[in-house]
């Protein structure tokens, strides 16, 4: 299967196209989740890839809370949407009619909420590899995230990752310890379709900018010709 930028000749039949498929198709989903429940294998499978994931001094810091709970998932999208008009009051013109097109959850649309959390306390006080690096165990945390990610869109699942949200009503709302934080929460489930192209491209939010705009060679803003 062909996919965006990458050399047929290279990949093809191997593993590696596979791999980098699921990369190509993996959506932020908000609106195309059908509901429909996911096999338990199927969960076992996507939680058990997150769990896999790289971790600094294998602390392995974060947790998953899976809520199927519609109460528990309709007081969040409530302060969610609240949170969204907060946000959409600092806009104006072009950017605020832009904005009141976008959906930026699917929380009660999707099968189940997963809630993941980051404890730094895991594997302290000696955490192998963070003393220089505070931050090391969040970005264990976003791995695990990513591996949840592309495991559920191999698996013909979608996932919505909701950031308007206040760390500390997610906190109450889930029992979440004061010491644990919460990073996301992400809506999983079947769904109808992912979409060719993200929602805030094709809303015109932002458009994806080119690999070579990001590259950098030897130091901080030299292109491949200086």
């Amino acid at each position: 299967m062909k996919t965006p930028g990458h050399n047929p000749g290279l990949t093809d039949s191997a593993p590696a196209a596979e791999l980098y498929d699921v990369i190509n198709r993996r959506r932020d989903v908000r609106r195309e989740f059908s509901g429909a429940d996911i096999p338990e294998p199927v969960l076992r499978r996507v939680l058990t890839a997150a769990h896999t994931a790289p971790s600094v001094g294998l602390s392995q810091p974060w947790d998953f809370i899976l809520v199927r709970d519609a109460t528990t998932r309709r007081q969040f999208r409530e302060h969610v949407l609240a949170e969204r008009s907060v946000f959409a009051s600092g806009l104006d013109g072009e950017r605020a009619d832009t904005f009141s097109k976008i959906k930026v959850e699917g929380i009660v649309e999707s099968s189940l909420g997963i809630a993941v959390t980051y404890d730094p306390n895991r594997g302290a006080p000696q955490v192998l590899g963070r003393h220089a690096i505070a931050d090391a165990g969040l970005y264990s945390v976003c791995l695990a995230i990513q591996n949840l990610w592309l495991a559920a869109t191999a698996e013909g699942l979608g996932v919505g990752w909701v950031s308007f949200y206040r760390e500390e009503f997610l906190r109450r709302l889930l029992g979440v310890p004061s010491e644990v934080r919460p990073v996301a929460w992400l809506c999983v489930g079947p769904v109808r379709e992912l979409a060719d192209t993200p929602d805030l491209e094709r809303h015109g939010w932002r458009q994806r900018m080119p690999l070579e705009d990001v590259v950098h060679y030897e130091a901080y803003g030299r292109g491949r010709n200086r």
